[in-house]
């Protein structure tokens, strides 16, 4: 507790503990700095704690419910396989507990201090954090602004009752028996086919003419077709317009062209992206940070915005919301106040979805290689013809790599099947080295491995495969 309005000297203030802010606040204490971190929610951010972690628990449950429901393609047949969802629920939350325990723990044992409340900016240099029992203020030589985002809320479709945001999503008290998904991005496609995967009928609803707008459309085709196959229904150029609730349900009205259709599910899930935390008692305007017309903190390429000692990292800053982009970002930024040559360079953040099958890309696509004036040649590669994948029963989907014809140099990649978010790795590696398409076909992966497919669609680049053959 703090007595009178004397401010506490500190030499870095991070505001948010989210995966930007906690590696932020740990990489600035580990260069020396006295360091507190302020966060009014729990630490671990959103991805922790209703985002990232708590949504892949649910659909790895999924996947194994699924697995044990449909064995017979490996000759297993089971009885009556049920679903105790308040267990599944349990796991969910003993994961994300078992996580930001240990995040909390990593800051402590960094010596960093925490603080858990709200921040309110006094001058450039000053600022009050505040909760329900003190108010302390705190004079600062350097900041990391690392509030992250909130989900989008439709006007026509406002939060609460039988409307859910994903957070809602996460932890409803029942598998419902059927879901409307507003959005048919990675996020809207990640929780409905959880779902579907546990029984629900879904019904997904896309304003653009494919699902995952983002992703090469060979990718989001396999992923379409596997949600048809779990009889989840996908409406595509359609505008969502009203939604009326009962005690029991909600009915979605949506128009596609000129025809209007509703549907009536047991909840509604909205799902159409995710809005920067800066607005509200922060008090960016008060000291004249600027920012873009959609709200997002102005930055170069160190993280610093206009006010030389302040710095914005994660999701208020322009890119995309991910949040190993915002890790990626508070290093940077801890370093940069640091006196260290850091900067971001954004060509190899990956980006995955956790679908069925999963999708990742890192890099550029063929379109964007060609866009940006090189020469592209490209491999690509079935995990049908690879003996890890079959055994797994996963032969759908292909591994892409683009590289530069005239120099060899890979330049980015696509994988859609499973493991993609883990296969994707070696790709970015591949682009951060600079390494070329032989470098990948000179080395050796280890047999059986998804990773061969790697190896193999790179000799198709280079014009020799082994496990295919070139009409």
């Amino acid at each position: 507790m703090v007595v009178g309005d004397a401010s506490l000297d500190i030499d870095t203030l991070v505001i948010g503990a989210g995966p930007g802010g906690y590696v932020a606040a740990i990489r600035a204490a580990q260069l020396g700095h006295k360091v507190l971190c302020v966060d009014k929610a729990t630490v671990g951010g959103v991805c922790l704690n209703v985002g990232c972690i708590p949504s892949k628990a649910l659909i790895s449950a999924a996947h194994q419910y699924e697995a044990a429901s449909h064995g017979e393609a490996f000759g297993i047949t089971v009885g009556d396989v049920k679903v105790d969802w308040s267990k599944v629920q349990e796991f969910k939350n003993g994961v994300t507990k078992k996580l930001t325990g240990g995040v909390a723990s990593l800051l402590k044992a960094n010596k960093v201090e925490y603080f858990n409340g709200e921040v309110m900016f006094i001058n450039e240099n000053e600022a009050r954090v505040f909760n329900d029992q003190e108010a302390p203020r705190y004079r600062f030589k350097n900041c990391i602004i690392a509030t992250g985002s909130r989900p989008i809320e439709l006007k026509a479709f406002p939060y609460g009752g039988r409307i859910l945001s994903s957070t809602e999503a996460l932890s409803l008290p029942e598998i419902p028996k059927s879901l409307v998904v507003i959005g048919g991005g990675y996020i809207g496609i990640e929780l409905g086919q959880m779902y579907s995967k546990f029984g629900t009928k879904v019904t997904i609803i896309e304003g653009s003419d494919a699902i995952m707008p983002g992703f090469d459309k060979d990718m989001s085709n396999l992923v379409a077709k596997k949600l048809k196959a779990k009889d989840v229904t996908i409406v595509t150029g359609a505008q969502a317009k009203s939604a009326t609730q009962t005690a029991d349900n909600v009915t979605v009205t949506y128009a596609v062209g000129d025809k209007e259709e509703s549907v009536t599910a047991d909840y509604l899930l909205v799902t159409v992206g995710r809005r920067p935390n800066t607005d509200g008692e922060l008090g960016l305007d008060l000291i004249n940070v600027e920012m873009t017309d959609r709200g997002l903190i102005k930055v170069d390429h160190q993280g610093r915005t206009n006010i030389p000692h302040i710095f914005a990292i994660g999701d208020i800053v322009p890119g995309a919301a991910l949040a190993h982009k915002a890790m990626y970002e508070g290093r940077v930024a801890a370093e940069a106040i640091s006196g260290l040559p850091s900067v971001v360079d954004y060509k190899c953040i990956p980006a995955v979805a956790f679908s069925d099958p999963e999708c990742a890309s890192v890099g550029y696509s063929e379109k964007e290689a060609k866009e940006k004036g090189h020469n592209v040649k490209a491999g690509k590669f079935p995990f049908a013809a690879n003996g890890r994948a079959l055994s797994l029963n996963g032969a759908e989907g292909f591994v892409k790599i683009v590289s530069d014809a005239d120099n060899g140099l890979v330049l980015g990649a696509q994988i859609v099947g499973i493991e993609a978010s883990n296969m994707i790795a070696e790709i970015g590696l591949a682009i951060e080295m600079g390494a070329t398409l032989e470098d990948i076909a000179l080395t050796i992966h280890a047999h059986p491995t998804l990773g061969e497919i790697v190896l193999d669609a790179a000799e198709v680049a280079l014009g020799h495969p082994i496990h295919t053959f070139v009409k």
